[in-house]
């Protein structure tokens, strides 16, 4: 693919226009409240609001939870399994999105996602709470896909951005509001009054949003035009390979929480079935980068697992070895959601005329910055806060970066593919997770049990920034091959 290609402003200010033929002009394409638009704007921002609060009120409440339950040693089960099984249901939404449009695995997936919420409240040992976050997790990538796939078929190319931006912007109060409250009401009442109130307040709301997605065009609701052809002679992954895959991606988060010998084969079956299964629900060329589709898939799995292992090892820094207060690493937190959704914002507007594969090389380039940071506040010398102020710079690069490669998906996939797409998108953030984060705490126990944890382990948090370095200049490094124009290899 030519560089200067994407660089005009007929295709990287209307990304997918090219694609997607049907998409309204410029005029229609005014703003996400315009008459067309305003329904499903309005039923995407409320669910993407109240999914949100969901999703970040219930986090904060699961050691409590599996410590009332007796069952600690399954922590890493009950937070990994949400995970692996977004997975999952992202497979079976995308496919369910483009075979009947997207708005039925969307209001399914909103519905389940209520429902888990009792299982997890009513749960009367540990293994039901897994259960339930595990449901929870179809219920979360049935939405998120089919929510991706919906902004691809109810909005002109100039719009998806914003739309994207939007929802960015949906989080930024349950960010705020949700983790804080739900730990007032978990210490002053109970964990099980979190689950069990949070599915009594969003259940009405929700049923009030559902005839939003119902009108015409709200969810994409059948497809672009052409779609239904190409829909039926589309080849699907089967479910059974995601349902392996998904498995797998729980046996092996579970296994790299310890060095015993069931936890250890729980890590060999669970790679066995990723290595086994996970190529058939990728783009064909994956592995290699290869032009288009599957670069622009495997940078996906790069970033995000970059950087939710970057999310994840920095607060165990900053409590283990930095001693800084937990008031201190959540305003941390909330900084980054703000910054998130800010710099969302400009990417939606400032940098919509812009080459998406180098907005996305500029956004990586500011995650290499933070994971430089994160490495800076393992040093003695450092000021203790140093390492937190690299989930914020993170978080900047990540929101002008993800929507850009949720763009160039778009743009790669012809009417009636969207919905695998997503699958596809979906499928490669959750093994990136599960592969750089079961990696990275490998690394980390390695060094702690060789001794080369240095002052108060600080050397084994070095060793995993530095190893994170990797997934990120990768990413930066190659984002032209998922340019807008390019094609398959």
């Amino acid at each position: 693919m030519s560089d200067r290609a994407p660089e005009r402003a007929g295709q990287a200010g209307h990304l997918g226009r090219a694609e997607h033929p049907g998409d309204p002009g410029p005029e229609a394409a005014a703003s996400l409240y315009a008459r067309p638009y305003a329904a499903a704007t309005a039923g995407f921002a409320a669910v993407m609001f109240l999914t949100g609060f969901a999703a970040l009120a219930v986090v904060p409440t699961l050691p409590a939870a599996v410590s009332d339950l007796d069952g600690v040693a399954l922590y890493p089960l009950v937070a990994g399994c949400f995970t692996a099984a977004s997975l999952f249901g992202g497979v079976l939404g995308g496919s369910w999105a483009d075979r009947a449009g997207a708005r039925r695995p969307l209001v399914a997936g909103i519905l389940l996602g209520v429902a888990t919420l009792v299982v997890s409240g009513t749960s009367t040992t540990v293994w039901q709470l897994a259960a339930g976050r595990f449901l929870d997790g179809i219920a979360a990538g049935m939405t998120a896909v089919a929510i991706t796939t919906a902004i691809a078929r109810a909005y002109p190319g100039r719009l998806r951005a914003h739309a994207l931006s939007l929802m960015s912007t949906c989080w930024i109060v349950p960010s705020l509001v949700g983790p804080p409250l739900a730990g007032l009401v978990a210490g002053w009442w109970s964990w099980r009054a979190v689950f069990l109130g949070l599915a009594a307040i969003t259940v009405l709301p929700i049923v009030a949003v559902l005839p939003l997605l119902r009108r015409p065009g709200a969810a994409g609701a059948e497809g672009a035009e052409g779609a239904e052809g190409l829909a039926e002679t589309a080849a699907r992954p089967p479910l059974a390979v995601a349902a392996a895959v998904s498995g797998g991606a729980a046996l092996a988060q579970y296994g790299v929480s310890g060095w015993d010998p069931g936890r250890l084969a729980a890590a060999l079956v669970g790679l066995g079935l990723l290595g086994a299964f996970a190529p058939r629900l990728l783009p064909g060329g994956t592995g290699r980068a290869a032009r288009g589709l599957p670069a622009t898939v495997l940078l996906r799995g790069l970033s995000s697992g970059a950087y939710f292992t970057l999310e994840a090892f920095v607060p165990l820094l900053l409590d283990t070895v930095r001693e800084v207060p937990a008031a201190v690493t959540g305003l941390a937190f909330t900084g980054a959601a703000v910054v998130w959704a800010a710099a969302n914002w400009v990417q939606g507007h400032l940098l919509e005329h812009r080459a998406r594969h180098r907005v996305l090389a500029g956004g990586m380039g500011v995650c290499v910055l933070a994971v430089l940071i994160a490495g800076v506040g393992t040093l003695p010398g450092s000021p203790a806060v140093t390492a937190g102020a690299a989930l914020v710079v993170a978080a900047a690069g990540m929101g002008v970066a993800a929507p850009s490669m949720t763009l160039l998906s778009i743009a790669h996939s012809p009417p009636g593919r969207q919905g695998r797409t997503g699958g596809e998108m979906q499928t490669a953030q959750n093994l990136g997770q599960v592969v750089v984060m079961g990696v990275s705490s490998a690394l980390f126990n390695l060094c702690l049990a060789g001794g080369g944890g240095g002052s108060g382990g600080a050397g084994a948090y070095t060793a995993v920034f530095a190893l994170l370095l990797v997934p990120c200049v990768l990413v930066v490094g190659l984002a032209g091959r998922a340019g807008a124009g390019s094609g398959s290899d």
